[in-house]
């Protein structure tokens, strides 16, 4: 029987672990895509106790600690800290085959020194010994940074966005992390939310322009693209359900967003000619300023309207959805590909079901002679754990290019998650450990270095050229 959490942690065999240890282990970190605040690491944010850093907008212990049956004053709500980490260390003990007790274990190691397993005897002392290396300063948002070795961290943010923190970073030279915006136009594509005329209003404003037409708002989406790339970004990202599919022309668009802003409603079909219309603009703009176009498919948010109205979103209450989306996919980047208007592109699906969907979309439209110009995205959100990754990296060796992908990303709220990439680089190496060992792929050791440190970090360097 194998030691909890040791050395070789997820790695079967040894070819696994020369893998891991002397080509993966030390690789820099490029943290393409999460929620960090730029606001808390340019002010360097620092913490008074675990509870603030593990369990403050964590929505994934949230939602397992209320499956556990902890009350809700114990996760969102004015329990004390104490009893908030002492709640989650009772119910953590049992998340067995959950990537939280992982994760969680491998974070006390990482950044506390702490070997012992959580659970509600320990919890005690494990409060007083991560709250004391907390107290004794190193604790904060840069230096946790710094520890874990990211060379870049793609945050997500809006248009209307001022960037004051991004461009304050990029005038500090003593913190060498780059940090960059991600352009996130969800707010400007979801015509159909009662906050979009509000919004349009936001947007129109940081640019001191009033938003009156389809061709104000590609106007003033234009000058935040200039805005974020002056910050630094080459990326954008979007979120969709499914993909928008319905033709129209920026003429049927322009009525439809006038509709909208004037109060009036607006059709399922007038809402998706719309983000039709708007996507082929954004796709054509990322091609042209070499943005990469991310887009995440798949997920059905704020299922519960109590809780929602509660607590708002991104609190726990999100799944999987299930339409359908290869056709809509296609015609969305064959319109731009027509045009010789596609932007490198990242596709994730929250649904495991669209693996295929999405590994085999890739061929379709690589080429341009860039590496993996199309790349089928890390598993995403429920899709973060052990059989999601080692999933989604076998069907993409199965049906592309798996040495050119991209890598992980932490998509996370916290500045403890990078763990995680340490989770993923220890699975990826045991994926290819055992093709070796099973004799599906030779030990050339320079060819296996090659491809351990490129998708580790490389790749994505070189993909994103910031």
């Amino acid at each position: 029987m194998k030691n909890f959490l040791d050395d070789n942690f997820l790695l079967q065999t040894e070819t696994a672990q020369k893998l891991y240890h002397e080509y993966a282990k030390e690789m820099p970190i490029f943290d393409y895509h999460c929620h960090l605040s730029p606001k808390e690491i340019y002010e360097d944010k620092t913490y008074t106790n675990i509870t603030e850093i593990w369990l403050y907008g964590d929505h994934y212990k949230w939602r397992f600690m209320r499956s556990s049956g902890v009350p809700e004053e114990l996760c969102t709500g004015n329990g004390s800290d104490y009893d908030k980490f002492m709640a989650y260390a009772k119910a953590v003990q049992y998340a067995i085959g959950n990537p939280l007790y992982h994760w969680s274990h491998l974070e006390l190691q990482r950044f506390f020194d702490i070997d012992l397993v959580l659970n509600e005897k320990n919890a005690p002392e494990i409060w007083e010994k991560a709250n004391k290396k907390i107290n004794e300063g190193g604790f904060s948002a840069r230096k946790l940074i710094e520890q874990s070795n990211v060379d870049c961290i793609g945050t997500t943010d809006d248009p209307a966005d001022s960037l004051e923190y991004h461009f304050l970073l990029q005038k500090d030279d003593s913190f060498k992390t780059r940090v960059v915006p991600t352009f996130r136009p969800d707010n400007a594509v979801n015509i159909e939310k009662t906050t979009f005329a509000d919004y349009i209003k936001t947007l129109g404003a940081s640019y001191d322009k009033e938003i009156q037409s389809f061709e104000d708002l590609k106007t003033v989406l234009s000058l935040a693209l200039d805005r974020f790339a002056l910050a630094g970004s080459k990326i954008s990202d979007h979120a969709f359900e499914t993909i928008p599919n319905v033709p129209g022309t920026e003429a049927e668009a322009d009525v439809i967003l006038k509709k909208a802003l004037n109060g009036e409603a607006v059709s399922e079909k007038e809402v998706e000619l719309y983000k039709t219309v708007l996507m082929l603009f954004f796709g054509k703009e990322y091609a042209k300023r070499e943005f990469v176009m991310q887009l995440h498919i798949g997920a059905m948010r704020n299922n519960n309207t109590r809780m929602f109205n509660k607590l708002g979103p991104d609190t726990g209450y999100d799944s999987i959805h299930d339409l359908e989306v290869a056709k809509k996919l296609s015609r969305l980047l064959d319109a731009l590909a027509t045009d010789d208007l596609l932007p490198k592109t990242i596709l994730y699906t929250l649904n495991p079901k669209d693996n295929f969907v999405l590994g085999t979309m890739l061929g379709n439209f690589q080429g341009d002679g860039i590496r993996g110009k199309i790349q089928f995205g890390s598993a995403w959100w429920f899709n973060d754990h052990k059989d999601g990754m080692e999933q989604q990296m076998q069907d993409l060796a199965n049906l592309g290019c798996l040495a050119a992908f991209v890598g992980m990303l932490t998509d996370s709220r916290s500045f403890l998650s990078y763990p995680r990439h340490e989770y993923f680089r220890r699975i990826l190496c045991n994926i290819l450990g055992n093709w070796v060992e099973n004799g599906e792929f030779p030990a050339d050791w320079d060819t296996l270095k090659q491809i351990v440190q490129d998708i580790c970090f490389n790749n994505a360097k070189n993909y994103f050229k910031m």
